[in-house]
């Protein structure tokens, strides 16, 4: 017997149509250095996006066109996270510090069709933009008021103002892809993954659940995490989802950016890798008139934070470091480290030595961990063996790489390559 339920595809369409709905008069930010915070509201928002949807189709892009970014977090870029795919194209993100030879490869090997760039980043796209054969359109983004478009270039605002906003979406298939990130492993070329519209909806739902980030409407979010680094942790979409404020970094934010943004706008989300918060402490250990008390959650991904990082901001400042681990191929997230219930009774020394671990998979993804002879191994906090996932966010193969199925199990399982014990 079958469930009588409508079988209706999860895509970034219903998230976006319903941001524009009941979010119109939230708001967006970016810092621009030199000038502050520029603002707008989702309803200008989602114009906007209609509008460069509009301008993409208009320079002959179609479904399964990669759209490639190449830019700092701003307004802008996350108009063209939602502008492609809901038009069934495939948001690409480039990671900015890359060498050249592997931009040049990432860009071709995805086969983009429009880059759209960052003013002050064209200077490292110049070099080799003749060697990016399949890209037919250079959009640029006046990421500062002197801002100038390079000669052969289109400006992203002229094509924005002057695009009729596209009035509906075409029908998408929620398996269809919606974006693509390239993982820089220490070997070989860099191998691409594809999301679906439909892992990057569940991985929202799974993110924001409150024993995750639980990212809601009355959250503050400041986007540090490079938006070319799977997706920003997916969170500018969860962002959408919620009708969270959101606020983005801007060109290369410094330490102090992120205290001054915090204080002034009593954000309350913002991640970052440790060394960020490291110089942040030093610099409100020396001037306590910075208050960062907003701050609920700060996400920790990338490497671990010190256990004595976590105690000195939950005690200091209130502000709750959670550890989070994954990778692009899981869109990212894996698991994050809440301390159950029944450890509140616990000492500090023990609270904080939980928390210092990588916690617990986030509910959607299935974890094992698998000896070198290939048995499966039990969660005693002593075997230790290679980490394996599977889920509904997590990658089944890599782009037109069929040497990249060896990090694949005949059983349906992604071999992360990360060793652990579980406990």
């Amino acid at each position: 017997m079958k469930g009588l339920i409508m079988d209706y595809p999860l895509t970034l369409t219903q998230f976006f149509e319903r941001a524009r709905k009941i979010f119109h008069r939230k708001t967006m930010a970016t810092r621009v250095p030199g000038v502050g915070l520029w603002r707008y509201t989702y309803a200008d928002y989602a114009d906007r996006v209609c509008r460069l949807s509009a301008a993409l189709a208009k320079l002959g892009l179609a479904k399964g066109d990669r759209v490639g970014t190449f830019a700092w977090n701003s307004h802008r870029h996350m108009e063209v996270y939602f502008a492609a795919p809901l038009m069934g194209m495939v948001l690409h993100t480039v990671n900015i510090r890359l060498s050249p030879q592997d931009i040049t490869y990432i860009i071709n090997h995805a086969e983009d069709r429009v880059l759209v760039v960052d003013a002050s980043l064209w200077h490292l796209l110049e070099p080799i933009r003749k060697d990016l054969t399949s890209v037919r359109h250079f959009i640029v983004m006046k990421d500062s008021p002197d801002a100038q478009i390079p000669p052969g270039a289109l400006d992203y605002e002229a094509l924005v103002a002057d695009a009729k906003p596209v009035e509906s979406w075409p029908k998408l298939d929620e398996t269809d892809a919606a974006g693509m990130c390239y993982t820089s492993g220490t070997t070989g070329h860099p191998k691409g993954v594809v999301y679906t519209h439909r892992g990057v909806y569940l991985h929202c739902f799974a993110s924001s659940t409150v024993d995750v980030l639980g990212i809601c409407e009355r959250d503050v979010i400041l986007h540090i995490v490079p938006m070319f680094h799977a997706n920003a942790w997916c969170v500018p979409f969860a962002g959408v989802m919620n009708g969270s404020t959101q606020i983005f970094g801007g060109p290369n934010p410094q330490p102090r950016d992120i205290v001054e943004i915090v204080h002034n706008e009593r954000v309350t989300l913002v991640g970052a890798v440790p060394t960020v918060w490291i110089a942040i402490q030093a610099i409100l250990e020396k001037e306590p008139q910075w208050d960062i008390s907003s701050i609920r959650c700060i996400p920790i991904g990338g490497s671990a934070a010190p256990r004595t990082l976590i105690e000195l901001f939950d005690k200091e400042y209130g502000a709750y470091m959670l550890h989070a681990w994954g990778m692009t191929e899981m869109s990212p997230l894996g698991t994050v480290c809440r301390p159950r219930s029944y450890a509140d009774s616990l000492p500090d020394d023990e609270r904080y030595t939980i928390r210092a671990k990588q916690g617990a998979m986030v509910a959607g993804v299935d974890m094992r961990i698998v000896d070198d002879g290939g048995t499966v191994q039990p969660w005693d906090g002593k075997c230790v063996g290679e980490i394996q996932v599977r889920g509904p966010w997590i990658t089944s193969g890599y782009y037109n790489n069929p040497a990249g199925a060896a990090q694949f199990t005949e059983d349906g399982w992604f071999r992360t390559g990360d060793v652990a014990s579980i406990d």
